[in-house]
């Protein structure tokens, strides 16, 4: 684990470059645009990395061919469905009707008297509302 005063002075080096002016990107351009792309040169305790194995070619069978649907034989006609309803006896509609009971007339007890509002005349409105003042408009308490 690095100490922290190392990490200080890494951190301090990259302000340092950061400060020293916007040239380092320039230059850090100029380097990338001049500088024909070298090949990565192989470090000395890493071995290369392996390619990796080809998978050889598989020969797949032929896909099966799709079986057939066999043809269906002969499909019996629908039959027909008759155009005319045959009759129906239906019995005959009584001819009395039940007689319906009557409602016995309910006596109501007579409304109650609502007392009329007296009329109160309001006092008129003031043309302008005094200002409250917020609580943090408020001066700051005394120090003494």
């Amino acid at each position: 684990m690095a100490s922290a005063s190392a990490l200080f002075a890494t951190a301090a080096l990259a302000m340092a470059l950061m400060l020293a002016g916007s040239s380092t990107c320039h230059a850090a351009r100029h380097l990338a645009d001049t500088t024909p792309a070298a090949a990565p040169a192989a470090v000395p305790g890493i071995p290369a990395v392996p390619k990796p194995p080809t998978v050889p070619a598989v020969a797949l069978p032929p896909m099966p061919a799709m079986p057939t649907v066999p043809a269906v034989g002969a499909v019996p006609p629908i039959p027909a469905v008759p155009t005319a309803i045959p009759a129906v006896t239906v019995p005959a509609m009584p001819t009395v009707v039940p007689a319906v009971p009557t409602v016995p007339k309910a006596a109501l007890p007579p409304m109650p008297v609502v007392p009329a509002v007296p009329k109160v005349t309001l006092p008129p409105m003031p043309s302008s509302i005094p200002s409250v003042p917020m609580p943090f408009l408020a001066p700051p308490p005394s120090s003494a």
